[in-house]
């Protein structure tokens, strides 16, 4: 049997297209895994170091647990006694306000334009950060990709470089305050560090700078404008950039009304409402510039660099409506003297372009370098006739000036006048404008004044101005100048008297005065009286109202000069300023203004010594009490004089001013408790005035910083007297007046005040008629000074 042939094995198929298909997907296949995980291994490995770098930076970063209790760099602030700023100090104007203070649109401007989402996200931004990086990457600009809480952990703690390595600080140093703190405490910290232009740091300080009004009473228009500063500062600034300041106003409004802070109503309203940007100086505030340098000064002395940064508030015992007065009375009586003054010509002349356009620019050039001096402004000259004067000033207003606007230029206007006087197109001149609302030319003046002003009762300063303008002149010639008191410090001597036997009755001699070179052991000395006339025998009442020099000299003589150097230091004076010779009745020692008016005082208060004070207490910024100096009472003063001298001074020195060289004081202020004493130096060198009312003792002094001759016809009773009488119209304002209590041991016969003891003719008569004519004395005749100190004495009173 034939075995079955096997079937054929079948042929192996072709290779095909169709049949290749899988070997390349899976070559593909294999290409992509190498790449995933290329990646994947890239990415654990960027990972790796990245967890890396984030440990080892973590541990480097800074401890932010102490912006748990926020304390910025607060300046010293000087207030009144009623709270009124006087000044501060420090490189950041900043106040310091919770966020519960802070007004709900002022914290929507805020974070319409820079952090929407800031109450939503952990404090970063991942979505605006991959918009930054995609904009980076693009090259096109940047839709910003910093939170609020990454400003914050930027300002605080870490510089404004852009490199990755201060990004990884910042974003880790966000997500510890994010932890740390509640968004409220981030806000907050952000509202008050952030630095917006002008000096002032956080958004309180910015409205005070910008709108010069308290953060609380901000409009949505202010606020948005006050929104846009913190992106750039200077950029957006609406002092200096007004324009680019309101485009950016603008559009921060229209995020407003986006994010639903806003209806479109309300943001029509803001897009139109006009806002009042603060410029220049700030008329409104309490012009205490001195003062607050003493401050300054005080609170440096005891707390070092910490002053500018603890965010100190000193309350001084200053009145703001008394400083006022003060001020507005100096400046007032200084310049109406500069108006008796000779021109002495325009500042400066300037080149003024033909084209108009050009004109304004040459103005604001020039101006930039005379800037306004309070009320005295600056001004270029553009037309100059003897009849009319048209001049510019920096905001760009034209003025004119005619009629008695030019009389105190005169002479600067004439076709005889030197060209450095005299007044053309391109002069840069002085303007004024007076009370008829017209225009009137002045000059800065040289001269230059002091006013202080104390309680009596207590030594505290109620106003102190120590000089015309404390940006022209910061020396504070109210405590640091010391000048010859002239006749000013006669009472002092007077009081000396009274101890000596002396009465008000006590008759002296007004004649002349002859001492020859064996009296003052050199050249001889023959004083005069101020009006060089000669009354005879006056009582001494009449001698100090009357001021008269030789009364003076001859009751010096009688007490003695050694004697009543050592009883005028009883009133705060130093004895050493005050040489035991007789020039001290004439007021050739040396004083200040506040020394003086402390010297008043002693009378004013019944014989008591005050020592003046300025501050009344120090807080910290939270307002919680540091330092307190309450006024002293009077029974712990030190008494100066027995009170029945203080009562007869007190009342010689109500006789200056109601008959007296100072009896202008009574007639305009139409009270009778009034008291004080005129005083002019040599030559009307100084001019002071110094008086009281029982509750305020002010005392003014005018004169040249270097001592010339203030005019021949120039008094403190014509000076110095016209501006405390205008500061005490304002400062008594509704002070009742008051009459002075007779002290035990004083008492009254024929309408005359005497000690008890002196009563019947038991004191000093007369003095100086038994010999008229010479230095007669009941005293032994004094030593005579040493050379150099009689030729300065006689260098004071020589004719």
């Amino acid at each position: 049997m034939t075995p079955p042939t096997p079937p054929k094995a079948s042929p192996k198929p072709a290779a095909t297209s169709t049949g290749r298909r899988p070997g390349w997907l899976r070559w593909i296949f294999r290409v992509f895994l190498w790449i995933g995980g290329l990646g994947l291994a890239g990415g654990l490995a960027l990972l790796l170091v990245i967890g890396v770098a984030l440990a080892m930076a973590y541990p480097n970063l800074p401890d932010v647990s102490d912006l748990a209790d926020y304390r910025p760099k607060l300046p010293l602030r000087v207030y009144s006694s009623e709270g009124a700023l006087l000044g501060e100090f420090g490189d950041e104007r900043r106040n310091l306000t919770p966020i519960n203070e802070i007004p709900t649109v002022v914290k929507d401007a805020v974070l319409a334009i820079e952090d929407t989402r800031f109450f939503q996200h952990g404090g970063v931004d991942y979505k605006g950060m991959l918009r930054a990086v995609l904009a980076n990457l693009g090259r096109v600009k940047s839709q910003g990709a910093s939170t609020i809480t990454m400003q914050v952990a930027r300002n605080v703690y870490l510089s404004s470089e852009k490199t990755f390595t201060r990004k990884i600080y910042e974003i880790l140093l966000t997500f510890k305050l994010e932890h740390l703190l509640t968004k409220d405490q981030i806000l907050e910290i952000y509202m008050n560090q952030i630095y917006l232009g002008n000096r002032a740091y956080g958004f309180a300080a910015a409205t005070e700078a910008y709108f010069g009004k308290p953060l609380k009473s901000v409009s949505i228009a202010e606020a948005a404008m006050l929104a846009g500063l913190p992106k750039a500062p200077s950029a957006y600034n609406p002092i200096s950039n007004p324009k680019r300041a309101r485009a950016r106003q603008l559009y921060i409004i229209e995020r407003m009304q986006e994010n639903g802070f806003i209806t479109a109503q309300e943001a029509a309203a803001a897009k139109v409402e006009e806002i009042k940007i603060r410029s220049g100086q700030d008329n409104t505030r309490v012009h205490a510039e001195y003062v607050a340098e003493m401050v300054r000064q005080l609170i440096f002395s005891q707390y070092g660099n910490e002053a500018y940064t603890r965010g100190l508030n000193v309350y001084t015992t200053l009145n703001a409506a008394n400083q006022d007065a003060a001020y507005a009375a100096l400046r007032r009586g200084i310049m109406d003297y500069e108006r008796r003054q000779q021109y002495r010509g325009p500042e400066q002349f300037v080149d003024l372009p033909k084209a108009p356009e050009e004109v304004e620019d040459a103005i604001d050039e020039a101006l930039a370098s005379h800037p306004d001096n309070g009320d005295v402004m600056a001004a270029v000259v553009l037309e100059a006739t003897a009849r009319k004067i048209v001049a510019a000033r920096a905001n760009g207003d034209t003025l004119e000036i005619t009629g008695d606007g030019l009389k105190p230029a005169q002479s600067g206007l004439s076709d005889k006048a030197a060209p450095n006087i005299k007044i053309r197109r391109g002069a840069v001149i002085r303007v004024v404008k007076t009370p008829k609302n017209t225009w009137e030319i002045t000059q800065l003046p040289e001269v230059e004044g002091a006013l202080v002003a104390l309680d009596p009762r207590t030594g505290a300063i109620k106003a102190l101005v120590g000089g015309f303008d404390f940006d022209k002149n910061k020396f504070n010639h109210a405590a640091q100048a010391w000048r010859q008191p002239g006749s000013s410090f006669k009472p002092f001597i007077y009081s000396a008297a009274l101890e000596k036997g002396f009465t008000p009755a006590t008759v002296v001699n007004d004649a002349p005065l002859f001492f020859d070179g064996g009296v003052t052991g050199g050249q001889p000395w023959e004083p005069k009286n101020y009006d060089g006339k000669y009354d005879g025998p006056m009582t001494m009442r009449t001698g100090l109202a009357k001021s008269k020099n030789m009364v003076s000299i001859r009751i010096l003589q009688a007490v003695g000069p050694k004697t009543a150097q050592e009883w005028v230091s009883r009133f705060g004076f130093d004895a050493e300023k005050h040489p035991a010779y007789l020039t001290m009745a004439l007021g050739a020692g040396s004083v200040t203004p506040l020394q003086m008016a402390s010297g008043f005082s002693v009378f004013a208060n019944g014989g008591y010594r005050v020592n003046p004070w300025l501050i009344a207490r120090v807080t910290d910024h939270k307002g919680r009490v540091i330092s307190e100096n309450p006024p002293p009472a009077v029974s712990d003063l030190p008494r100066a004089i027995d009170a029945r001298n203080a009562f007869i001074m007190d009342n010689l020195l109500q006789e200056v001013t109601r008959t007296g060289t100072a009896a202008r004081a009574q007639a305009t202020l139409k009270r009778p408790d009034l008291h004080g004493k005129t005083g002019t130096t040599n030559d009307s060198v100084d001019a002071w005035f110094a008086g009281y009312q029982p509750t305020l003792a002010a005392v003014t002094w005018i004169g040249y910083d270097k001592p010339r001759n203030l005019g021949s016809r120039e008094t403190g009773g014509g000076l110095s007297l016209p501006v405390w009488i205008n500061f005490m119209e304002r400062a008594l304002k509704g002070v009742p007046v008051m009459e002075t209590t007779v002290p035990p041991g004083v008492v009254n016969v024929g309408g005359e005040w005497f000690y008890e003891e002196y009563a019947r003719n038991a004191g000093v008569a007369n003095l100086g008629l038994e010999n008229r004519g010479t230095a007669s004395s009941p005293v032994a005749p004094q030593a005579p000074p040493p050379t150099e100190e009689r030729n300065r004495i006689l260098d004071l009173f020589r004719n």
